[in-house]
């Protein structure tokens, strides 16, 4: 790790800015969209998406935090840490073997809400109408 950071400074914004500044971690509600610079100092940007199969945005006043952890596995540095209070909580590192069986739990749970969701949709199209018959037309039935 080259300069790790302590804290992080939430900034709300509708769009995310094309150059992150290290420190700050840039949340966008509209797009459900959190990004900020990896916490190690590394320079490569995070981003973390908001929904309910990946990262949960949770706002105590002037602090935020984001759950579950961030584990860069996909960067040289591998950094894994938690967004608590504003706060860089550093978590442990991670074995490949580790990583791979995050990756396919996470992908298993993204596939069930997904073909919940789908269900969901499905039970919720209105239905058609019922046919009145003519008996029921004419004699108001």
């Amino acid at each position: 790790m080259t300069s790790s950071i302590k804290c992080i400074e939430p900034v709300f914004v509708e769009v995310i800015p094309n150059s992150l500044e290290q420190g700050k971690l840039y949340i966008s509600l509209k797009y459900n969209a959190v990004l900020h610079l990896c916490a190690c100092g590394c320079g490569n940007e995070v981003s973390t998406p908001l929904s309910t199969t990946q990262w949960k945005l949770f706002k105590n006043g002037n602090s935020v935090s984001l759950k579950p952890s961030i584990g860069n596995w996909s960067y040289p540095c591998k950094s894994h840490y938690f967004i608590t209070n504003n706060e860089i909580q550093w978590a442990g590192r991670w074995g490949e073997e580790k990583i791979k069986s995050a990756r396919k739990i996470d992908e298993q749970v993204r596939k069930r809400h997904n073909t919940r969701s789908i269900q969901k949709q499905s039970k919720q199209q209105p239905s058609k109408p019922k046919k009145k018959s003519l008996w029921a037309w004419i004699f108001g039935d």
